[in-house]
């Protein structure tokens, strides 16, 4: 069957609510287009939130039952894998599960981050896990995650390679490889380096500044709102303080390595 790859641009869910428009929704008229035989299946796609989404990883906790996602999500942009056969999508997404399993780093994103990593190379290893705010479920970070939490997939710890690969104006363009697969994993990481993405609305409150200086919030103490970014910036963007919630997450699916 047919392998394809496609570039999904920002705010498109791969899976939308019922009534909104979703890539899922458009790929019979894409298969149709393409005089395709077969129906075609989503084998990898960008998705900020894994479970639900077609390749977005094995074993992905959903948030708590009764509870929902921030409405300020945003979607990431960047590679959709599809296939026309389901013997490849099931082949495929096994290889992506198997190669995290071995070490690799088979996904890599790009991010426009607001602030630049004091180092230029690292590592981010922290547990994960839903909490509560409200009537919404967030993640947050568990530096220490205990034995029990881990063994009651209460916690997941996880792991994003970064890498700095240029700045300029006190942002930087990022290159991340996550080993792990949980909802949220790249937006949060980058808050702990106190550099959240050009666009998160739903994280970046974690990160203050005093004097220009950032550190962290505890996610208790920064609740949901749009990204505040400071006068110099949002000239350089071309953005009024009316448009700034429209901002798009700068979050892109870069490159897929394949079997």
């Amino acid at each position: 069957g047919a392998l394809l790859a496609l570039s999904k641009p920002p705010g498109l869910p791969v899976l939308g609510r019922p009534g909104e428009l979703s890539l899922s929704l458009l790929l019979p008229a894409l298969r149709r287009r393409l005089g395709l035989p077969a129906e075609l299946h989503v084998v990898k796609a960008p998705a900020r939130y894994g479970w639900g989404v077609p390749g977005g990883g094995q074993g992905v906790p959903p948030p708590p039952v009764g509870l929902k996602r921030a409405t300020s999500r945003r979607e990431c942009s960047g590679l959709v894998l599809l296939s026309g056969c389901h013997r490849a999508t099931e082949q495929l997404q096994r290889f992506f599960t198997d190669a995290r399993r071995r070490g690799q780093y088979p996904v890599t994103y790009r991010a426009v981050t607001v602030g630049v990593p004091t180092e230029a190379e690292g590592e981010i290893r922290v547990g994960l896990r839903w909490q509560q705010q409200g009537d919404t479920a967030t993640v947050v970070p568990v530096p220490a995650p205990g034995r029990r939490s881990l063994a009651r997939k209460e916690v997941k710890n996880t792991l994003t390679r970064y890498r700095v690969l240029g700045a300029a104006g006190g942002c930087a363009l990022l290159q991340l490889q996550p080993r792990t697969a949980f909802p949220e994993q790249l937006p949060v990481h980058l808050t702990l380096l106190l550099c959240p993405a050009l666009g998160d609305h739903e994280h970046s409150s974690r990160v203050g500044r005093v004097l220009g200086v950032p550190f962290l919030l505890p996610p208790e103490d920064a609740p949901t709102r749009t990204q505040v970014l400071d006068e110099e910036l949002m000239q350089r963007l071309g953005l009024s303080p009316q448009q700034l919630r429209r901002l798009p997450l700068h979050l892109h699916l870069h490159r897929l390595a394949l079997p």
